[in-house]
């Protein structure tokens, strides 16, 4: 995905899962998307989970083992019990997301009912047959799991928010199905979530401004303001920005970044990008009314910029509105 993080051996999903496995992000990420900035989970509190909930499915029979790790998981003591906590990065959308997220969450609590099997199974003692046959004792309690998704996207989100967006039933039907919803945070449209961590404010903040290309911005706030090379790469890792990344890297030992270097190269960047786009662009119109002079079928010349540009549907067909 990222050019120069790819010559660097840098992935972008390490950068992100070592960020937010600080406990001061993690829990204020939290606490400010889930508790209005409450301070209901406290960092000191927070420890690390197996971040693997991998499981097997049995039914009718047939057993199947099905894969599924989470990018950062911890748990937290809630009074005298605790609650276990997971977050996944996403650059792209995911159109199965919802799904994607029961799963997780279903197979943390089949994890921990496993674990509770076993130990009822070695020390016995069921006070009923209905306890032994299911290995579950009537007082047995799961811990409750929540799961964040962060998408760093530039695009707005436009999958399903719940279960039932994905089902294909009328509108009439839909109260009697168990709906799941999963929780999103939108990196690129977050401006109403306020952050006490200033590491989180930074890395969103910034990230955004580079997304809208608003570089007066950027000069403005952090032209006085020195980042760390930390901060720095997450931001570029999340922009997938070649320069940001190679600067943030060779300052590595100083300790600080001065933005307005960064942002020198960042406008470069974006320049040449808009350059690209903009030579792109020229190629497919010239395409299209190509074909409508000599086909009148639109649907040839979809499939022609389709191929030709690894677009999206979505993408091509605007572009025939506009040049048709």
């Amino acid at each position: 995905m990222l050019t120069t993080a790819n010559l660097n051996k840098i992935k972008q999903d390490t950068i992100l899962k070592n960020f937010w496995k600080n406990n001061d992000r993690f829990a204020d990420l939290f606490n400010t998307f889930l508790f209005n900035g409450e301070e209901i989970l406290k960092p000191d509190d927070l420890t690390e989970v197996d971040t693997d909930v991998s499981s097997m499915l049995k039914f009718n029979g047939h057993a199947e083992t099905v894969q599924k790790i989470l990018d950062v998981v911890k748990k937290t003591a809630y009074g005298i019990d605790f609650m276990i906590l997971g977050l996944e990065n996403q650059s792209h959308i995911h159109y199965a997301m919802p799904l994607r997220h029961m799963i997780g969450d279903a197979f943390s609590y089949q994890k921990e009912y496993n674990e509770i099997v076993a130990k009822n199974k070695k020390e016995g003692n069921f006070a009923s047959t209905d306890e032994f046959l299911s290995k579950f004792r009537k007082t047995d309690r799961l811990h409750g799991m929540v799961t964040l998704c962060i998408y760093y996207g530039e695009k707005e989100w436009d999958g399903p928010l719940s279960l039932v967006d994905m089902l294909d039933i009328p509108d009439k039907l839909k109260f009697i199905f168990s709906d799941y919803k999963f929780n999103l945070i939108q990196m690129r449209s977050c401006n109403d979530l306020h952050f006490h961590n200033s590491d989180i404010n930074t890395v969103f903040d910034l990230s955004s401004s580079i997304y809208n290309r608003d570089y007066e911005k950027i000069n403005n706030l952090y032209k006085n303001q020195p980042i760390s090379p930390e901060l720095a790469l997450v931001v570029g890792a999340i922009t997938e920005s070649q320069e940001l990344i190679d600067h943030a890297l060779e300052n590595e030992k100083k300790g600080a970044i001065n933005m307005c270097t960064a942002l020198e190269e960042l406008k470069k960047e974006g320049v040449q990008e808009g350059l690209q786009e903009g030579l792109q662009e020229g190629e497919v119109k010239g395409i299209i009314q190509t074909c409508k002079l000599f086909n009148p079928d639109h649907e040839a010349a979809l499939k022609l910029i389709v191929d030709k540009f690894s677009l999206s549907q979505e993408t091509a067909l605007a572009y025939i509105k506009k040049y048709w």
